[in-house]
This record gives structure tokens, sequence and C-alpha cells, in this order.
């Protein structure tokens, strides 16, 4: 998305945001980012305002999210997303309070997501004398035409594609597929038995399926890893 935003628009109407999600982010993200942001277009970090993680407010809340509770996206990545795109609009007052917030996401990743207007007129935000707009420029692209995109531009996709995952998103996701919680679990078993531990613990399951993570991936984790380390790297 970002390469075609940056070949089609001037390079000062362009802000990118990312929400830092800690242990839950996959390793090298914040790299993977920086390398392949085009010169000229300034990187906002968008973390949550109370510092609390997603593992500490799964802890808090004594569930995981679920696909009618998605606080890990509401919380975690909208809310503060939004928030610094109002920070950025107000001390750009030569944008005259208009945006238009670009999301990657594409009709094929999901039936929800093929549901979703390619472009509409965000009333929740529009105030305070703002007009936004939300628009979902690669809507239409299929993986191949993605993948085609960013090698054309020299670039590579992030490392987990190439490690046999299906989708870039949280190491451990909800809607994480048993091929992906499997891999993730084989590259982040740190992080992975946090996550058996927090099931256990609370008695409820990441997955909605209500199958544990050992049950999903049949790994169990490993007894000798650090409870709190998740300073793994991706090679």
């Amino acid at each position: 998305m970002t390469i075609l935003l940056a070949r089609h628009l001037p390079v000062d109407q362009l802000v990118a945001v990312h929400a830092p999600l800690a242990e839950a982010e996959w390793p090298g993200t914040m790299e993977h980012i920086e390398a392949t942001l085009p010169a000229g277009i300034p990187l906002i970090l968008a973390p949550i305002a109370s510092g609390e993680t997603l593992l500490q407010r799964i802890e808090r809340r004594g569930r995981f999210p679920d696909r009618r509770r998605r606080y890990c996206t509401s919380d975690f990545k909208r809310t503060p997303i939004e928030r610094e795109l109002r920070r950025y609009l107000k001390a750009n007052p030569q944008f005259r309070g208009r945006i238009v917030n670009a999301m990657g996401i594409r009709r094929d990743e999901s039936a929800d997501r093929a549901r979703r207007p390619p472009w509409q007129f965000n009333h929740r935000n529009s105030r305070a004398g703002r007009a936004w707009y939300d628009w979902l420029p690669i809507f239409d692209l299929d993986e191949a035409q993605v993948f085609d995109t960013i090698r054309a531009a020299g670039q590579t996709p992030h490392p987990v594609y190439g490690l046999g995952l299906g989708r870039c998103s949280c190491s451990f996701c909800i809607f994480g597929s048993r091929s992906d919680l499997t891999t993730a679990a084989r590259l982040r078993p740190d992080v992975y038995a946090r996550y058996v531990r927090l099931e256990r613990r609370l008695g409820h399951t990441l997955s909605p399926s209500r199958k544990t993570l050992p049950e999903i991936t049949g790994i169990e984790p490993d007894r000798a890893s650090h409870p709190d380390s998740a300073s793994d790297t991706i090679e």
C-alpha cells in the first residue's frame, strides 16, 4: 500500500503510523518498516497510552480477545493510531483539517473484510473541524498482485512470509491458522510458553475454537523457557 501511495501522492502529504505491540509483535517489524518506508515520509509510533502490553491486558480481563470483543484491535491499534493522526493534523494546519486514513486491508483476506466499503466518510472522527475519510487503497488486489508490487519496487516482504506464514499479524493471533500458530510456536518458543501458561491460568483459550494452543500445534512448551523472556530474533 505504501509503495502505491508514494507513487501517486506527494511525499509531503503522507505520514506513516505504526502501533507497536511489544512481545506480541514479530521481531524485526520496526526494522522492516524503516527499511521500506520511502524517504521523506515521517514515521510516528502510536503505543497504547497506559503503557500496558497486550498480554497484561488479557491477564487483567481474564480472557483473550474474540470475534465479538476484539479489544486487541480497538484498544491497541485503532485507538492509538487515530489519536496520533488527530495530533498530527492539529500540528499541521496546512491540511485544513482534512485527512484520509489509508489501511492495507484487502477484500480477499476474510468474509468480514470483503463487506467493508473501500471508501467511506468517518463520522466518529469528523468533528472539531476535521473531515476524516477511511480508504482501503489495495482492497481489490489479490495476493499475487501484492507480492508482485513489492518485488517490482525492489523490496522484500516481511521476513515471516519467507518462513512459511500466511499472514503477518501478532505472532499468536486469534485468527491464526493451525499452520501459522505452529510455525510461530517453533520460531518463538519463549513467547509461546507464556501464551500457553496464560491459557492455563485463565482457563480460556486464544483460539475461538476453544482448543488450547498445544492441542492446535501439537507442541508442548519448553519447560526450560524463561517465563519472562521475549528477546528472540528471526533469522
